[in-house]
């Protein structure tokens, strides 16, 4: 087996937090290096242990939100996974925005909890198809740099816009890959390239963009 996927997690409780560790720890290819309660401890962890993946409570002492925007900063790295009470949608959106990765609540399963964390070591990123769902029926994120970035959508090839239809459904990449009968190592490169065109970091920016356009194109 190749290197363990290294896990930091914070919360500011620890028997909820002794539970998430367990559930991990119990993984043949994850590993736990550090623990945490406060937005302190997983900006001091996210530099000192740099973790493949780092998941955070937003509600830890000393603003959660504000760790993410550090981390994401100073450790380009470390993957933030949200796993909070929260189901907000402006909490979920602005985590996104400042950096995390991937958003959970609290009341997820274990079998979820560990598929993310290996998805987010890959580089992908995840939202609760729950959360993911309200925030594409939103009326509208848009703000005047969103505008832009949807114009942009029409600087994408039509395969691209092909995988970006089918992204915005909530599917991953091995199944937009058989929608498409293309590689999972293709749909990657796809959506590396969506990225950069849109100027977004990760694939929920861009499935709300898409959103946001079919929206747009609705109400017109």
């Amino acid at each position: 087996m190749g290197n363990k996927i290294r896990v930091a997690i914070i919360d500011p409780h620890p028997i909820f937090r002794d539970g998430v560790v367990c559930t991990l720890a119990g993984q043949a290819d994850i590993e736990i290096v550090d623990q945490g309660a406060s937005a302190d401890d997983a900006i001091r962890i996210a530099a000192d242990s740099k973790p493949d993946v780092l998941v955070l409570d937003t509600s830890v002492r000393g603003g959660g939100m504000n760790a993410i925007e550090t981390i994401a900063r100073e450790c380009p790295t470390v993957k933030t996974l949200i796993l909070t009470m929260s189901a907000d949608q402006e909490n979920v959106c602005n985590a996104l925005k400042w950096g995390a990765r991937g958003y959970l609540l609290k009341g997820t399963s274990g079998s979820e909890l560990v598929t993310t964390v290996r998805s987010l070591s890959q580089g992908e990123c995840y939202v609760s198809p729950n959360l993911a769902a309200s925030l594409l029926m939103r009326p509208s994120i848009a703000s005047v740099e969103t505008e832009k970035r949807v114009d942009r959508l029409s600087d994408l090839t039509p395969r691209e816009e092909q995988v970006l239809s089918i992204l915005k459904e909530g599917h991953s990449n091995k199944e937009i890959g058989k929608k498409l009968d293309l590689s999972e190592k293709t749909i990657k490169h796809h959506l590396t390239r969506i990225l950069q065109k849109l100027q977004v970091r990760n694939r929920v920016e861009a499935a709300l963009l898409a959103s946001d356009r079919a929206s747009s194109i609705v109400s017109s």
